[in-house]
């Protein structure tokens, strides 16, 4: 099969948000930068593409101009093992970004994350429907997802 490869469309910051990115995640590196030759849209030898690897995942930051940008139609999810994961991709991704509700956020550049601890789905679909809806109704309340919350209100305590 053909390999899928997201695109992230940047106005000029394709490479520092490369940097940035690769700079929180294990695993990852930016393996070329694609610069513009004359008669482009940009200024000769400025930054066209960044190809990156975020935890051995491929991205392309292309350096489009100001025409689009991004919204929370998309986002990245980050899965997380435990809360000092959460906790320290949260303070990384939203340091200069924004935080939002239920583990999303943007980052300085705009692109939106979820940062989920693995609990998460069990908590939501817990078998006893009340310890699921008191876990779901805390969810809706925080920003960062805190797992010792959620199962203190899973539990009703």
């Amino acid at each position: 099969m053909s390999s899928i490869t997201p695109c992230l469309w940047f106005d000029d910051q394709g490479e520092q948000a490369a940097e940035f990115y690769t700079s929180i995640f294990p695993n990852s590196k930016i393996t070329n930068i694609a610069r513009f030759g004359p008669g482009g849209p940009r200024p000769e030898g400025t930054v066209m593409t960044v190809q990156f690897e975020l935890d051995g995942r491929e991205y392309v930051a292309l350096n489009g101009g100001p025409a689009f940008t991004f919204t929370e139609a998309i986002s990245l999810q980050v899965f997380c093992g435990s809360q000092a994961e959460v906790d320290e991709y949260w303070a990384r991704l939203t340091d200069g970004g924004q935080e939002s509700q239920c583990g999303w956020l943007k980052d300085r550049y705009g692109l939106s994350w979820q940062i989920v601890p693995t609990a998460l789905g069990e908590l939501l679909g817990d078998p006893d429907p009340d310890r699921a809806r008191r876990a779901t109704e805390a969810m809706l309340r925080m920003k960062k997802i805190d797992v010792a919350e959620l199962r203190r209100a899973a539990d009703g305590t």
